[in-house]
């Protein structure tokens, strides 16, 4: 086990000028392709779209102030496995606020919590029950943005989990603690519920990371079991082809990603839209200013080649929860209707036998911490709530 170098210390985001006028001249020399026949966004991110937002980035994106709503939350580095990993920690403003690990995917990032973090640590502020404030850690994805520098290990599910385990216990002294995530983190998640259970208190998810593949529908599927079957495989026919390119060739695809922010940021704004529930509007629900955010950090770390790497881990290794291995520990979930794939709770009970509260939400798609920040805030608050008197 390696040892951790140093004890946490603050960290601040100050990206150079000079970065950012590289990135100004860059967009400004954009050359956009042509693109087929056909409705805007039938073949990918649509070309009209993407004029719109290369001008825009170049000339109106204000980064200085996404820096500093960033810079407005304590934040930390500390040396452990290896990097240099950052992390969002804010004490809760209530009696006995509980410890909560949040964990985000890709494209995402710290930015997706900014909004939900106030809402979780103090809840009074919002009209809720102080009681049920949370101290939240929110740590870069190691390989991810703040927690990457170049020519740094690469991270699996299960190395990650690991290392917010020790971050949390090690670095942090907290010998019970929350954690709640989708996407990637609904791996990571679910994974510190399996091998570290004895840390958890309880796990919550937005996405459920069950294994997506033709043979988890049984044979005498009930009907809704059956539909689930039908949209999964529309999934791995239409949706995954960025999974696959990722997962196989993460460095080819890294070289045009990382040289041009144009390209950057059609690869990732597609994923905005397409999960998000918008209607179609890639600012439908996530807006321009936040997207870019989001991008730009990706632009700025340079860590788009390594952020791949859990897709590439994912495809040469082993599911991260092994089968018949069910996580163990209380288990809640909130499903989004917009969320990119909806499995049924019958087939979800298979990996996780102790599931506690299930709720299907109004509205809202993948990145639900940005989309439907209030909304996630109460289920999570909910579901916690009596694990916290127990």
């Amino acid at each position: 086990m390696t040892s951790i170098a140093a004890q946490p210390r603050p960290f601040t985001l100050s990206v150079p000028e000079e970065a950012i006028a590289d990135l100004r001249q860059r967009l400004q020399r954009a050359r956009l392709p042509d693109t087929a026949p056909g409705a805007g966004w039938a073949h990918g991110t649509d070309l009209d779209y993407m004029r719109e937002i290369v001008s825009y980035w170049s000339d109106r994106f204000d980064w200085r102030a996404q820096e500093e709503r960033l810079n407005r939350l304590p934040q930390f580095a500390v040396g452990i496995d290896g990097i240099d990993l950052h992390f969002i920690h804010v004490a809760g403003r209530g009696p006995d606020p509980h410890p909560l690990l949040l964990s985000h995917g890709w494209p995402g990032s710290v930015f997706e919590f900014l909004d939900i973090i106030p809402m979780l640590t103090d809840p009074a502020a919002f009209g809720g029950d102080p009681a049920d404030s949370f101290t939240i850690v929110a740590p870069s994805l190691p390989g991810y943005t703040l927690s990457f520098q170049p020519g740094q290990r690469r991270f699996a599910v299960e190395e990650i989990a690991a290392c917010f385990a020790r971050l949390m216990q090690e670095v942090l002294g907290y010998e019970r603690f929350g954690a709640q995530g989708g996407d990637w983190g609904s791996f990571v998640t679910a994974r510190l519920g399996h091998s570290h259970a004895q840390l958890i208190s309880g796990i919550h998810l937005n996405m459920m990371p069950i294994r997506r593949a033709p043979d988890t529908i049984p044979d005498d599927a009930a009907a809704h079991e059956r539909a689930y079957g039908k949209e999964l495989a529309e999934f791995l026919k239409e949706e995954t082809g960025y999974q696959w390119i990722q997962g196989t060739r993460p460095q080819t695809l890294a070289y045009a990603l990382n040289d041009s922010p144009t390209g950057l940021a059609a690869w990732i704004i597609e994923k905005f839209r397409n999960w998000s529930d918008g209607g179609g509007d890639p600012e439908g629900a996530i807006g321009r200013d936040a997207m870019l955010a989001n991008i730009s950090l990706y632009w700025f770390t340079q860590c788009i080649g390594a952020s791949f790497w859990p897709y590439y881990a994912r495809m040469h290794g082993p599911w991260p929860i092994p089968p018949g291995e069910p996580v163990s520990v209380p288990t809640g979930y909130c499903q989004f209707p917009r969320e990119i794939l909806r499995p049924p709770r019958s087939l979800a009970e298979h990996a996780f036998s102790d599931i506690r509260r299930w709720t299907e939400m109004e509205r809202g798609g993948h990145f639900a911490a940005m989309e439907q920040p209030e909304a996630l805030a109460r289920e999570i608050r909910a579901f916690f709530r009596p694990l916290r008197r127990g």
